[in-house]
């Protein structure tokens, strides 16, 4: 069973190509929590894939990712693993995530890191084409070498991308930015809205509601699927991003999500 979380595809992406590899199936961590259950039960069969796959926020997992597998039980003795997407370096997400299933009772027996397009245009720009291609094709030999590592059951490997001073990025990077990103007060939207509804659609706190334009409430991810998957490019993030590319994974519509 492989659990995604994803904004603009490249998790989703990922997870897919694993999933197919290893003749499993996708769930998405935004529907399951939608639910609210204290308690997500599996019950999973010797060595069978436990994988979650999920983008770099400030050099950790997710907050929704570490907050469902607090809530994730699971019985049997899978094979565990986790994929994160980054446009560069993950930091010590190996920590986060190894700290997270530990508590669960459960061995993180690999861990992996895919560099993938950059998505997160409040603090970059998007990759120039010619290096987004070169990153795409990049992952996907990188995900075929992850799919043997997987499908052998290897344990023990650890082909992530820490960067440089991933502790210190971990430790005080992230905790800054789930206090004081995960805010919806620098998001607007100009007048070339066209009310389509897009991003009510996929945002996955459901923090968004359109009736002429978009109007957010107070809780949010940083996904930023809104402000990349705009068709008219009329979401904006403070006042840096209106002269900004957008990214989101080419494969995203053929997935249908």
């Amino acid at each position: 069973m492989i659990f995604y979380f994803t904004g603009t595809g490249n998790s989703l992406y990922a997870a897919c190509n694993i999933a197919e590899a290893q003749g499993d199936r996708v769930v998405s961590i935004a529907k399951l929590m939608d639910q609210n259950k204290d308690v997500y039960q599996y019950e999973l069969g010797e060595n069978e894939p436990l994988g979650f796959v999920f983008p770099i926020y400030a050099w950790a997992p997710p907050k929704m990712v570490l907050d469902f597998i607090n809530r994730l039980e699971v019985t049997g003795k899978p094979y565990a693993f986790y994929l994160s997407t980054c446009g560069n370096d993950e930091g010590r997400t190996s920590n986060k995530i190894k700290k997270a299933l530990a508590a669960k009772g459960l061995p993180l027996d690999s861990a992996f890191s895919l560099q993938m397009p950059n998505n997160y245009i409040p603090g970059f720009d998007v990759d120039p084409k010619e290096l987004e291609a070169e990153k795409l094709k990049a992952a996907e030999r990188m995900l075929a070498e992850i799919n043997k590592t997987i499908s052998r059951r290897q344990k023990n490997v650890n082909l992530t991308i820490p960067g440089r001073f991933p502790a210190l990025k971990t430790a005080l990077v992230n905790p800054m930015f789930n206090r004081f990103a995960l805010q919806t007060k620098s998001f607007s939207v100009d007048d070339t809205c066209t009310g389509c509804g897009i991003c009510e659609e996929i945002c996955p706190v459901h923090t968004i509601k359109v009736t002429d334009k978009p109007v957010w409430g107070k809780v949010c991810t940083q996904c930023l699927g809104c402000i990349n998957r705009c068709p008219v490019h009329a979401i904006q993030y403070g006042k840096g991003t209106a002269k900004k590319g957008r990214y989101y994974h080419p494969d995203l519509n053929r997935l249908g999500k």
